[in-house]
């Protein structure tokens, strides 16, 4: 999975050594990274991202996919998007074994919840990435139940397939291929209609994402948990200018289409806490003080569009937004 941010954002604390780099479904490439003097690698948590330098010169944010018991590496796989403005084209392309990439520590914006007494765990596509983690880390630890639904196109393009298919998974994981046909999509409505005090992690590709909040309405809140990728290949073609006014600073900012409310304001140096730069786990919730926003996100209540906005990703359908800030 994979996010865009700002290089400018970034300061790379470690550089590590590209020691596996191969293709393992059609178009999704696997790396694993250690260190170059084969010391422990920081811990991380599963559902945690490395941002990355790409050989392009461009940071992308990519989710740590093997075990958080390892010390001595880290994976990540990455898809080769068609259109891409050259972060997983040259990751996919470039990158090969020996290289050295500047990473950051891992960090974590889609975590899993101690309290939850079993995890339904739902991934699309290259949404398998954190989703794997977290299967890994309860399978390995036995810190509870758990059960991994895995939709894609097509076996060729399913990652880790063989993997998930082996007698070690067995009852434990549903992969479900649906040609690209939307009417043969997996039903989630009888595993998502009784909460049964239980938690859901979903990572996919948006439409999948709506999907899954508009069946889980009755859920109680904060246990259902979203994470989106594709980012990097966003459309802005339909996007328009507007303004922003920040009522703190009292500067007045132009947002041009292809740019972001989070990037415009912190190039002004106004500081905004950030994570995954997708609208997903909430924690650029800005203040709304006047203007219509367009919202983008998966964290947002309808009850909260007047008064809240998630910078990283929503924009403006008024001329101006004015935004606490």
């Amino acid at each position: 999975m994979g996010f865009f941010m700002s290089q400018a954002d970034f300061s790379p604390a470690l550089s590590l050594q590209v020691t596996d780099a191969r293709e393992i479904a059609r178009g999704i490439h696997l790396f694993e990274l250690r260190h170059p003097q084969g010391d422990d690698l920081p811990e991380f948590t599963p559902g945690s991202h490395l941002e990355v330098l790409t050989p392009a010169g461009l940071v992308r944010k990519y989710s740590l996919c093997n075990s958080a018991l390892e010390r001595d590496r880290y994976q990540i796989a990455v898809k080769r998007e068609p259109d891409s403005r050259g972060g997983s084209a040259s990751m996919a392309e470039q990158l090969k074994a020996g290289d050295m990439l500047p990473v950051s520590l891992p960090d974590n914006a889609f975590e899993l919840s101690p309290k939850a007494r079993h995890h339904l765990l739902i991934a699309g596509g290259i949404g398998i990435t954190p989703i794997l983690a977290m299967a890994r880390w309860l399978k390995e630890t036995d810190e509870g139940k758990f059960k991994l639904i895995y939709c894609s196109r097509d076996a060729e393009s399913t990652a880790f397939l063989e993997e998930l298919q082996s007698d070690e998974w067995q009852g434990l994981v549903t992969i479900h291929h649906d040609g690209g046909n939307p009417d043969e999509a997996f039903d989630l409505w009888p595993l998502l209609e009784n909460p049964k005090g239980g938690h859901v992690y979903c990572c996919g590709p948006r439409g999948m994402l709506e999907a899954i909040r508009d069946m889980t309405g009755h859920w109680t809140g904060g246990s259902v948990h979203f994470e989106s990728f594709g980012a990097e290949t966003r459309d802005t073609s339909q996007n328009t200018p507007f303004t922003v006014q920040l009522a703190k600073s009292g500067m007045t900012l132009e947002v041009p289409a292809d740019r972001s409310i989070l990037e415009v304001v912190r190039e002004h140096g106004v500081q905004v806490s950030s994570s995954c730069e997708s609208g997903t786990c909430g924690s650029c919730r800005t203040g709304l003080l006047a203007g219509e926003a367009e919202h983008r996100d998966m964290v947002l209540f309808p009850e909260e569009h007047d008064s809240q906005i998630m910078v990283c990703v929503s924009r403006a359908r008024s001329d101006e937004l004015t935004l606490d800030l």
